[in-house]
């Protein structure tokens, strides 16, 4: 697996007089335009919230679906990217790592918005600390059967496929995957679908790193571990279904905030 370092200290127009502005992490927004409440959320986060930020990361699911870069066309999804874009205009870089609902999005969605793409995971310094971000879908490998779907959809042969159907059935398959996927969690035990301890251990073990930031879950925390007699923590991002959530990293460390 390719891992791109990106410096989390990004100064957009190539001055340094602000060094103390913390980095914010967000995730599992899920905008569309029949849940209106997150879209509020968001707009009052971009509003009075990211602006403040050296940069703002964004790990996944920040669209309900996504299903091709030609679902711009919907002025919903223009005038989010667009709100992105006025961001990264006033001095904020943005980087977009997908996730379980929009791994599809590409070039002309990166270009409407402005933001730079990640790969999943990802490995950033985080105020001279080496961090590790993804989704998190990943390490949830208690969920068998969503492991071997996330792998069929993550195939570029899948991914061909399904960008060549008209865009209107496109929007019918996701329709019909997320009504299944929630039929299907219906029927799950809880536990199954949050990250299994092993697989998390085990990314700490083989990075060597001391910190991982994640969302996916929807259960946020920081969860302190001890690996290899060093202190590690692992923190879980909010979703946005009912109030907004971010996690602010500074040279002090990171906490979790509510958008009021």
């Amino acid at each position: 697996m390719t891992h791109a370092v990106i410096p989390a200290v990004h100064t957009y127009r190539g001055d340094c007089c602000d060094d103390n502005r913390p980095v914010f992490f967000i995730s599992d927004l899920h905008l569309t335009p029949e849940r209106p409440a997150p879209v509020r959320l968001f707009e009052r986060f971009m509003d009075h919230v990211a602006p403040q930020a050296r940069a703002l990361y964004i790990l996944g699911d920040f669209f309900e679906a996504w299903v091709g870069d030609d679902d711009l066309a919907l002025p919903f999804h223009t005038e989010i990217a667009l709100r992105i874009k006025q961001l990264v205009d006033s001095g904020v870089a943005v980087y977009f790592l997908p996730g379980n609902r929009d791994f599809l999005a590409g070039h002309e969605l990166a270009h409407a918005s402005g933001w730079t793409p990640l790969s999943d995971p990802t490995y950033i310094d985080l105020h001279g600390t080496l961090t590790l971000i993804s989704h998190g879908d990943a390490y949830c490998t208690d969920d068998i059967a969503y492991q071997a779907f996330r792998k069929q959809v993550r195939n570029q042969g899948w991914q061909t496929q399904f960008l060549a159907k008209p865009l209107d059935e496109r929007r019918a398959i996701a329709k019909s995957i997320r009504e299944q996927s929630e039929h299907a969690k219906a029927g799950k035990k809880p536990d199954i679908m949050d990250v299994n301890a092993e697989a998390v251990y085990s990314a700490f073990q083989e990075t060597g790193l001391r910190r991982i930031i994640h969302g996916h879950t929807h259960r946020p925390a920081q969860h302190m571990l001890s690996i290899n007699e060093q202190p590690c923590e692992r923190w879980v991002l909010p979703d946005w279904y009912e109030t907004g959530g971010y996690l602010s990293c500074d040279s002090g460390g990171c906490q979790l905030e509510t958008v009021r």
